[in-house]
């Protein structure tokens, strides 16, 4: 092979090279899903990924924010066996209610359901009612990735990618217990992969709103021990 030839051959390798990169960073990105800022600030990688399952407990509120950063960038939604799922609170928090499915009482249905789900919903909150055998989750995970889905598990999930858990928090406002609430402060601990928990707070106006901590707070109210 001649000079000219070599370095023909050297520019369609860099090439080639330089498309799978961009290839590979457009699949990345369009893994990932919007998502608040407040929620950002507690997920490993700064999204939601999809094709992943996380795992949030202890905070409707929580659970209504992530869903509201799908929702607000266009995302359907579904929230299977969770009964005390409110939808004003939930269109509070930023949920679009026209793209929002409720199945609140699948019974021994709660796993079709959830399969089905999944293949046509961005982001989908479930509350198993029973522990899902490893043939049904592993199909499972199969579907999230094929059709680019995320699971929210109100409980334990094999393989989860981060459990979020609402650790209690405050209160604040006017007066001493007695004046106008004017937001509160959830306390969240992160569980990341290798089991490493990290502690991380999120304000909550009183619309229901999150956003990241604020530095200036105001006067406390009293302790709170839910989300």
């Amino acid at each position: 092979m001649g000079q000219a030839a070599a370095a023909d051959a050297g520019e369609r390798v860099l090439e080639l090279q330089a498309r799978i990169r961009a290839m590979q960073g457009s699949r990345l990105e369009e893994r990932r899903l919007p998502a608040q800022d407040a929620i950002a600030e507690l997920l490993p990688g700064g999204a939601l990924m999809t094709g992943a399952a996380y795992t949030v407990s202890g905070s409707m509120t929580l659970l209504q924010g992530m869903l509201a950063g799908v929702s607000a960038a266009g995302g359907w939604c579904a929230v299977v066996g969770m009964p005390d799922f409110g939808v004003e609170a939930a269109a509070a928090a930023g949920v679009d209610l026209d793209r929002l499915v409720l199945v609140p009482h699948p019974g021994k249905q709660w796993w079709p359901a959830l399969s089905t789900l999944v293949e046509i919903m961005t982001a989908v909150a479930v509350r198993p009612s029973s522990r899902p055998a490893s043939g049904d989750l592993a199909r499972l995970t199969g579907k999230l990735r094929q059709h680019e889905s995320v699971l929210l598990v109100d409980g334990m999930w094999p393989g989860a990618r981060a459990s979020l858990t609402g650790a209690g928090g405050t209160v604040a406002g006017i007066g001493t217990g007695h004046g106008l609430l004017t937001s509160r402060q959830l306390a969240v601990d992160v569980t990341d992969r290798t089991g490493r928990i990290h502690r991380r707070h999120v304000d909550v106006d009183e619309r229901g709103m999150l956003a990241p901590e604020s530095r200036e707070r105001p006067a406390l109210v009293r302790q709170l021990h839910t989300g």
